[in-house]
């Protein structure tokens, strides 16, 4: 499909979503299960670290372990229960474990094996519907609620053969870093873990860390300011927000109808595009899945392209390089940009080209973008009529959203559109993928956008965002596989947790509702 005819498609599909944002569909009902394409996951070789600890192991080299027989299905989720009851003390990424469940579908697995993540180990965000366990969304409300089903993207993971090892902590109702619905910080940032302090991305920090630190092979999150992209950068991933309606969020607990987005929080392109082969497509219970151009052969973008044994990207792309990208940052981290950019210059087919932001840039990315708090408010009303104190740290942000009158509302929609145009029409015609230095806009206007690696500052890891157009997740991913072919940060793997372990919520500072807000997504 033309990207002419992709932009009227989206265009015509964003005002249906906001117009249909409410639309309910029958609790309980059974998830569309069949995926847009047939995923074949292709043998990759299998470092010796992988071959040696199946935790080290990318999604790719874990199912290439299990093709072949190197490894059982049993050993590979066992070796992950391993290191959660070892360390996750420490890290809390994980709301609820659900060992005996997880190696019972790893029995079956080996006994038969079912589809191309047979018996790949998981960490599902605790705002996604599982049947018969505690889906909190960390929070008050939501405390003691067991779904009766399953979220449309987890039916889908279990349906090809995926196993839930667990449910990930997250930010209180999807607000800001993963703390108790208090404030008390929980989940630490995987490459830090004795120092709370240093940010691990939120709102699906669980799922981050959870892979970050060998408890999950790949996991899922949500995004709706950020959610995906912000804890992959933190913590080494490479994390994928697709575009809006590309994978369905039914059986998630909402927090803005017209910006949730469900996707993967991976080890490096590859994962990310296999774990979005099996997430996207159409489900009628979720109308914005419905009537979109079909899947892209995600994997086969996600496969480097070598000639003459040098790494090229599939086709010629222009990068688009923003004017703030190198300023307002430190030295190591403006270094760090510096050298990524080179790479990438340096590999055939890439083309870096300055962009500008039209005039009204920070108005239409900042001041409009607090519309999205009305959002929250719509389906929670009941609760915030009876009490407050259920909304715990996040509290502000629902306040906030009660706060907004239907006229301001009705001026940030028209602003979105404004910003939308300004994006299609203005930057993406100077580029087809852009450079971004945070999650704004592309996660406001449902386009798609990707958080990777790109090196480290004293010992934490530092990514960067690219977006693209609507519907060509197969471009992100195209630029980000050739980058990874040529460089090794998202090989590596933060040490375990030293001894002297931070196991107590006492030792754990606490993030008050005017921070929690600040930070909220």
């Amino acid at each position: 499909m033309s990207r002419s005819v992709s932009r009227r498609l989206f265009l015509a599909r964003s005002g249906a979503v906001t117009a249909a944002a409410a639309l309910a569909t029958a609790p309980g009902a059974t998830p569309a299960l069949a995926t847009t394409r047939r995923l074949t996951i292709p043998d990759v070789p299998v470092r010796p670290e992988a071959a040696a600890d199946p935790t080290e192991a990318t999604l790719a080299e874990a199912a290439t372990l299990l093709r072949h027989r190197k490894i059982s299905a049993v050993r590979l989720v066992q070796a992950h229960l391993d290191r959660i009851a070892a360390h996750d003390g420490t890290y809390q990424a994980f709301v609820t474990v659900t060992g005996e469940q997880a190696l019972a579908a790893a029995k079956r697995a080996d006994r038969q094996r079912g589809g191309p993540l047979s018996g790949i180990p998981l960490c599902i965000k605790d705002n996604y519907f599982t049947a018969g366990v505690r889906t909190t969304a960390n929070s008050f409300i939501f405390d003691q609620f067991v779904p009766g089903y399953d979220a449309t993207g987890v039916a889908r993971l279990k349906n090809a053969g995926g196993i839930v090892i667990g449910k990930g902590q997250m930010g209180p109702l999807a607000t800001t870093r993963a703390t108790t619905p208090d404030g008390r910080i929980t989940t630490v940032n995987a490459w830090t873990p004795t120092d709370p302090t240093v940010d691990p991305g939120g709102s699906s920090t669980g799922p981050a860390c959870a892979v970050a630190a060998r408890m999950a092979t790949s996991s899922i999150g949500t995004q709706t300011g950020g959610s995906i992209v912000l804890p992959s950068n933190q913590q080494n991933l490479t994390g994928l927000k697709p575009t809006m309606g590309r994978t369905s969020i039914y059986g998630v607990i909402p927090l803005s109808f017209t910006r949730d987005h469900s996707g993967p929080l991976a080890r490096d392109a590859l994962d990310a595009a296999i774990m979005m082969t099996v997430l996207a497509g159409p489900d009628p219970h979720d109308v914005r899945t419905l009537g979109l151009p079909a899947v892209p052969d995600l994997v086969r973008a996600a496969t480097p392209v070598r000639a003459n044994g040098k790494v090229r990207l599939r086709r010629t792309t222009r990068i688009g390089v923003p004017p703030d990208y190198l300023t307002g940052v430190s030295a190591p981290v403006l270094a760090l940009r510096k050298n990524f950019l080179a790479a990438l210059e340096a590999i055939p087919g890439a083309r870096i080209v300055q962009v500008s932001y039209p005039d009204d840039w920070s108005l239409l990315t900042g001041a409009f973008n607090d519309v999205r708090l009305s959002e929250r408010t719509e389906p929670f009303r009941p609760w915030l009529q009876k009490d407050l104190k259920l909304f715990g740290v996040s509290v502000l942000s629902w306040l906030g959203g009660l706060m907004l009158s239907g006229d301001e509302w009705i001026t940030g929609q028209r602003a979105k559109t404004h910003l939308l145009h300004q994006v299609l029409d203005g930057l993406l015609n100077d580029c087809d993928v852009l450079l971004q230095t945070g999650p704004v806009p592309f996660d406001i206007l449902g386009l798609p956008e990707i958080g990777f690696p790109i090196g480290f500052d004293s010992g934490v890891p530092v990514g960067t965002i690219l977006g693209g157009g609507p519907y060509e997740e197969d471009r992100l991913l195209e630029v980000v596989a050739a980058y990874q072919a040529v460089t090794d940060w998202h090989w590596r793997r933060p040490a375990d947790p030293p001894q002297s372990k931070l196991r107590t919520l006492a030792a754990r500072p606490r993030i008050d509702a005017v921070s929690a807000a600040r930070q909220s997504a």
